[in-house]
């Protein structure tokens, strides 16, 4: 028998992996609960790369928003969450001042729960191509986010890395940011269309499924590259394994759970609308936080 090791892409659940009173060199964790929106916020920060190496994930700053009745057709909480999200964006996208913004968004169109990235960019205002035609005074204010989108598709439509389109993009374009949205995987099926993260860490394509990509990151990229993920899968050895867990199993024989069922990925019955809801959440979050709009004219948006 060996310590399972579990697939996440939340920093939050590689936390959990710890008992609580155990300090973790380089790791600081900070939460809080926003209860009248029913939000926890979970901020794990990973200072050193001996903390990097405990959590497995590389340096920076995660956000963890745990909304439990997103997954929920309740159009005023969603609206609530991207509220919330917005605000953290705004803070970690500094928009105080005037700049370029590329979202990227990753995924398959054609695979349901890896549809978020491209459903997400569907919601998003676009001003990059007006304002370089008519200026800012086509939408009547002051500032003006220049936002532009691309929808890079994966490898096996395209024959090329995710990187080095998105690469050749900020070459030609510039951007002074890269917004990235993917799909991840989490390790409690609980957490399932019910939680976000925002990252400065950048992002691995294909991560949450087992099909690694080259990273988007700020190194990589050369610009500021933040990363917004919602989980729609688990694989179904760290699934069972959990349950196992839930049961009161300490440790559970990895050959035997990961063995032929290492392929395997689940996701909700529902995951057409979770896809349809949760990018519309996350779209109009982005929104909120670049344009800076009011709450009406937000209102007028979303409608």
């Amino acid at each position: 028998m060996t310590e399972f090791q579990v697939r996440t892409d939340l920093a939050l659940e590689a936390r959990e992996r710890f008992e609580e009173d155990v300090e973790i060199r380089g790791v600081e964790v900070e939460e809080a609960y926003d209860e009248q929106r029913d939000i926890r916020v979970t901020v794990v920060r990973i200072r050193t790369e001996n903390g990097a190496k405990a959590m497995g994930k590389p340096i920076g700053t995660y956000i963890t928003l745990e909304a439990p009745r997103m997954s929920e057709p309740d159009e005023d909480y969603h609206r609530e969450v991207s509220e919330k999200l917005a605000g953290y964006l705004k803070k970690l996208l500094d928009v105080k001042n005037e700049k370029s913004v590329l979202v990227v968004g990753l995924g398959n169109r054609e695979v349901t729960p890896d549809a978020l990235g491209p459903e997400a960019v569907n919601h998003l205002r676009v001003t990059r191509h007006v304002v370089r035609e008519y200026g800012k005074a086509a939408f009547a204010r002051e500032k003006v986010q220049l936002v532009s989108t691309i929808v890079p598709g994966v490898m096996a439509q395209t024959g090329m890395e995710t990187l080095e389109i998105v690469r050749g993009i900020v070459a030609e374009t510039k951007p002074d940011q890269v917004v990235v949205i993917d799909a991840l995987a989490a390790r409690s099926s609980k957490r399932l269309n019910r939680t976000i993260q925002i990252s400065d860490a950048g992002i691995q394509p294909g991560s949450g499924v087992g099909n690694h990509r080259n990273s988007l990151t700020s190194e990589t990229i050369g610009i500021p590259v933040l990363a917004i993920g919602v989980p729609t899968v688990v694989d179904s050895a760290t699934l069972a394994a959990d349950i196992l867990e839930e049961s009161g199993v300490e440790k559970v024989d990895e050959e035997r759970l990961r063995g032929e069922h290492d392929a395997f990925m689940v996701t909700t019955r529902d995951i057409d609308q979770q896809v349809r809801d949760l990018s519309k959440v996350v779209g109009y979050g982005i929104n909120w936080a670049l344009q800076d709009l009011e709450i009406e004219e937000m209102n007028a948006l979303l409608s």
